[in-house]
């Protein structure tokens, strides 16, 4: 895929994409090396190693919505702060 750029969500934008690697434009769209980290410095790592992505933060207790957005990354977070699931594009 060609390199190309999303808007800053919201809106959602995904155009044709399905995937987090279709989302990618050659960028991270994946980050393991976070679960566990304090939120915070997982939000700002996320957002400098791909800043087509708005990090959405969900706290204990919210739930993010279903759709799928290739400039957006739910970060999970525990009641101490720190990152529960896999961060991903979508």
């Amino acid at each position: 895929m060609s390199q190309g750029t999303w808007p800053r969500y919201p809106p959602c934008a995904s155009g044709s994409c399905t995937d987090p690697i279709c989302c990618s434009h050659g960028r991270k769209f994946t980050w393991p090396e976070l679960l566990g980290k304090n939120g915070q410095v997982a939000k700002a790592t996320i957002e400098k190693d791909n800043p087509e992505v708005t990090v959405e933060i969900i706290t204990p207790g919210r739930v993010g919505f279903p759709d799928f957005c290739c400039n957006r990354v739910y970060l999970v977070l525990d009641n101490n702060g720190n990152v529960t699931n896999m961060p991903t594009v979508g």
